[in-house]
């Protein structure tokens, strides 16, 4: 059977929908204490670094027609890639128990049935869209993508048509901690993006596409979550969309949103398994994923994600960084070895790096520079393994 792919413009609307979140939104409030003119700064700054990396991930995937984490073996070996893909597992099991947390409690704020069933009516939605699968989503997110659109420009209105600030805000925030919550959302999907490049039938044009449209409308939530708090007094959208009188338009944006957000998380987390485990079937796994996330949304309380954040960037930011400097500048493959422990050492090193420079609150964030001098030990250690 012939394999089926992708086109540029599906790709386009698979990232428009990852990019409206609630999680986003909510994220986007925590820059309000910097003004809206300083606050924007710092949510372009992040997603421009953030996005470079995004689409630098994904086009090794669509070039090699690898997933994600099968990518991850060029750079760490065939058993060293198994640290990544375990890890990649836990933060997307992570991403949607926080997911559906965070919209059943906004759902429940505008339509009071209970937050657990809230849980129930989400979770099973986004077994759907995994069942459907990704590749036979077209109309239906064409549907669901045009109504959000619309939802979420009647949100913008709603929060901005105030016209000035309202009251004040006591929290506070640097700018450089602002950047790094800026780069994070981009920055923990890179080890997705290339589970759906790599069956695009135009690898750049859809990688492309996919960083711009992720990027634009990520900006677009962290500017009505940062609106929201400034504008409208409110940090939480369910408070925002009751007080505005959006009823069901409300409830179909918070809805909407987390189903074609979180079915990313869930059906990757299928994805890497197939990583760790060749013979398993990656879709029950995603359906695995979901259910364990609508458990620990009824159970556990996950109301402040910043740390998880953090997290994820120094993880993967060193991650991407070597495998960046393999595939683009040093033209490096190590998926036919079991350890490439240089690399390993690289990572490790890039890791401790990332913890300390986020305490260090430089004005361009932690990523960037933790990066930069990851790429640099990797270019010089390869040298001197080729002078030797």
């Amino acid at each position: 059977m012939k394999e089926k792919y992708t086109s540029a413009f599906e790709n386009g609307l698979i990232w428009f929908g990852a990019g409206v979140s609630i999680a986003e939104i909510l994220t986007g409030t925590y820059f309000a204490p910097l003004g809206f003119g300083t606050g924007l700064l710092a949510i372009l700054l992040g997603h421009v670094i953030g996005c470079t990396m995004f689409f630098l991930a994904g086009l090794i995937g669509g070039k090699t027609r690898k997933s994600s984490m099968e990518t991850v073996k060029l750079s760490f070996g065939q058993k060293g890639s198994l640290l990544f893909a375990i890890l990649n597992i836990l933060q997307l099991a992570g991403w949607t128990a926080i997911m559906i947390y965070d919209s059943a409690l906004a759902a429940n704020g505008a339509c009071p049935a209970g937050a657990w069933v809230w849980c129930l009516v989400i979770g099973g939605l986004i077994i759907v869209w995994i069942l459907v699968g990704v590749t036979n989503l077209g109309k239906i997110n064409i549907v669901a993508m045009t109504a959000l659109f619309v939802l979420t420009l009647i949100l913008c209105k709603v929060i901005f048509g105030h016209g000035s600030p309202v009251g004040t805000i006591s929290d506070s925030i640097s700018f450089g901690a602002a950047v790094e919550l800026s780069v994070a959302m981009p920055l923990s999907w890179l080890p997705l993006i290339s589970d759906y490049t790599r069956k695009a039938d135009k690898p750049m044009r859809a990688t492309a596409v996919s960083t711009v449209v992720y990027g634009l409308v990520s900006c677009w939530m962290y500017v009505i979550g940062m609106g929201a708090a400034i504008y409208t007094g409110e940090s939480d959208i369910a408070q925002i969309m009751v007080k505005a009188g959006l009823g069901i338009a409300g409830l179909l944006i918070i809805i909407l949103s987390t189903v074609t957000t979180t079915f990313l998380d869930a059906y990757s987390a299928g994805i890497s398994s197939e990583t760790v485990f060749p013979k398993i079937n990656g879709k029950w796994v995603a359906v695995g994923a979901t259910v364990f996330g609508i458990i620990c949304a009824v159970i556990y309380p996950m109301d402040n994600i910043v740390d998880f954040l953090y997290l994820i960037g120094s993880v993967f930011a060193p991650m991407i960084a070597i495998q960046v400097a393999d595939f683009f500048l040093l033209k490096q493959d190590s998926s036919k070895s079991a350890f490439n422990v240089p690399n390993l050492i690289v990572w490790a090193v890039g890791f401790i790096l990332y913890r300390f420079l986020m305490g260090a609150n430089l004005l361009i964030g932690s990523t960037l520079p933790d990066m930069a001098v990851t790429i640099f030990i990797c270019a010089v250690l390869s040298k001197m393994r080729h002078y030797d």
